[in-house]
């Protein structure tokens, strides 16, 4: 799972280039520079007037290709117990899949004023956020309990040849 969190995110990011091409999960109308223009035949319902809009597609492309970059280099820098970089591979998409979620106007089911795609990827990025953090930090695995350290066998002492024995009085 490790191994192929890096690449999920590059492939993620791609396949948003196929939002664009379809004209359809972008955001909020915007005057940016880089705002994307939608033909009035795949606008929303109120907002028939809108012509250019936030590209989400985008942001998500560049977030994904940047994520991935920084799990290829936490897993190369830091010792990590997988499966603890799928983890984090998690928290950081759901992170900014819910700041995306903020942005998007297509229709969709909402819960508290939010749509439950929000929803989804807060409770994902606190449950993969926890995990990681037990996982990687605070969790002991079997192969990490203390050493103990050797006792010395009670009774008599063999002798060695070449090396003093004390006696014990």
């Amino acid at each position: 799972m490790d191994a192929i969190a890096p690449g999920l995110l590059i492939a993620q990011g791609i396949g948003r280039w196929g939002n664009y091409w379809n004209q359809e999960l972008f955001g909020k109308p915007s005057d940016l520079p880089w705002a994307v223009e939608i033909d009035p035949s795949h606008r929303p319902a109120g907002y028939e007037l809108d012509s250019t809009f936030q590209p989400t597609f985008l942001y998500e492309f560049i977030w994904d290709v940047l994520m991935a970059g920084v799990l290829i280099l936490v897993g190369w820098r830091f010792r990590i117990k997988p499966p603890a970089l799928f983890a984090l591979y998690v928290s950081l998409y759901t992170a900014f899949r819910a700041y995306e979620e903020t942005l998007r106007i297509d229709p969709a089911h909402h819960f508290l004023g939010q749509r439950i795609n929000f929803w989804v990827s807060v409770i994902l990025f606190a449950a993969a956020t926890a995990f990681f953090i037990w996982w990687q930090f605070i969790r002991k695995a079997p192969g990490d309990a203390p050493k103990a350290r050797p006792t010395e066998p009670a009774g008599p002492k063999m002798a060695i040849p070449g090396r003093r024995v004390r006696s014990r009085r």
